[in-house]
């Protein structure tokens, strides 16, 4: 197999699993016991999230709360700073995301929405998918509770200007103290993609809320981590146990909380080599791709240093992006046609409409990500193979 879809998982490194290995079968204890073993758990995922918050930058580890995964991050930063807010202010917050979110994130935002009154508002991204932070900052209102905007995004690569954002976050968090105004306001990002290439530092990002996943730099899947700023305001959204210190109920799950921190501190000392290591690889594929067949357009920042270095998403106009893909698996190549949570779904993506592209163009888009497993021969295997592929179906096509 050829593995072009590193966005959507990646496997789990040796050394990772290596280290995760003894809290299978040796060190296997409940870290809420108050026996040995109990504690022998306990002091590792202290441990553990002592690390994690050294790699970004937290002031405390206490800021540091581990979760199944991104999703649960996701939904617990927007559903527990809204309910939090709405209790404060007695009445409805006010939240700002964009419209080429995760999905989670939006229907987390439309959740709140049906459900608890809340009002939201989807900020457009321009033909590159980025956010305007003007824009941003005109859509603040006095009862703007939380902004959500992705770091780096799963579809197209686009790295949204988080730093940017949050000093307009701070700034208005400043004039409220001098308003009087009490209605508590954070910001997070979901930095699930971004993590494993750009310097992820809480404080530089001026971010009061962080989700993470570990099975996007090579630890294994069904762990993540949240980032919560001493001081935001927040209701904790899982109940049943004092684990995490009340803010996420339920036994933690020992084994893959290491793996994922032995993950992230392999992850930060690679960035360097790994980053230029899919650089090279995926400006490979670009110019492939691009010189080799007709008719087809990047998706995202022309500016590389404005999107992410393993993700290219292409839109092959007059063909189907579903049809591309099957006929790749069947010769052992691994793509995407967007974001892996809804790889089962016949709508278009998301993204690439809030982008400007029609229904046709989204149904033509497939996502190429770069990874560990890829070299340039990967690459020259794909495109003895893809031109071809995009020719037969362009000659099927009722589209001209």
């Amino acid at each position: 197999m050829i593995y072009f879809d590193h966005a959507a998982t990646t496997p789990v490194d040796p050394e990772v699993l290596k280290a995760m290995e003894p809290y299978f079968s040796e060190k296997w204890g409940n870290p809420s016991s108050i026996y040995a073993i109990g504690r022998e758990a306990k002091g590792a995922i202290e441990d553990a999230r002592q690390k994690a918050a050294e790699i970004l930058n937290a002031k405390s580890p206490t800021e540091i709360i581990f979760t199944s995964g991104a999703t649960e991050s996701n939904n617990m930063a927007l559903k527990g700073a809204a309910e939090a807010a709405a209790f404060a202010i007695g009445g409805r917050p006010h939240i700002i995301t964009s419209q080429v979110e995760h999905h989670c994130v939006l229907d987390s935002a439309k959740h709140l929405e049906k459900s608890f009154g809340a009002e939201v508002t989807y900020l457009s991204v321009n033909k590159e998918g980025l956010v305007d932070p003007e824009e941003l900052k005109k859509a603040i209102k006095e009862n703007t509770a939380i902004v959500s905007i992705i770091m780096g995004n799963n579809e197209m690569g686009a790295i949204q200007p988080i730093a940017e954002i949050g000093a307009i976050v701070k700034k208005e968090k400043e004039k409220r103290i001098e308003e009087g105004n009490k209605t508590p306001l954070a910001f997070h990002t979901d930095a699930v993609q971004a993590f494993a290439f750009e310097k992820i530092d809480v404080q530089d990002l001026g971010v009061d809320m962080l989700s993470l996943t570990a099975h996007k730099f090579y630890g294994p899947k069904g762990v993540g981590l949240f980032y919560i700023k001493s001081g935001t305001k927040f209701s904790s959204q899982q109940k049943g146990g004092a684990q995490e210190r009340g803010q996420r109920a339920g036994t933690e799950n020992v084994p893959y909380i290491i793996g994922m921190v032995s993950a992230m501190a392999k992850a930060r000392t690679e960035i360097t080599r790994y980053k230029k290591q899919v650089t090279n690889i995926t400006e490979y594929l670009i110019d492939k791709v691009q010189k080799e067949i007709p008719e087809v357009e990047l998706l995202g920042p022309k500016d590389t240093k404005k999107r992410l270095p393993h993700i290219a998403n292409f839109i092959f106009r007059r063909v189907e992006g579903e049809s591309i893909l099957i006929n790749l698996d069947m010769l052992g190549i691994a793509a995407s046609s967007g974001s892996a949570c809804t790889s089962g779904s016949l709508e278009p993506s998301h993204v690439t409409k809030a982008m400007g592209y029609g229904d046709l163009e989204a149904h033509g888009a497939i996502r190429f990500s770069v990874g560990k497993l890829n070299k340039k021969e990967d690459v020259d295997e794909l495109m003895t193979h893809l031109p071809g592929i995009v020719d037969k179906l362009r000659a099927m096509s009722p589209i001209k």
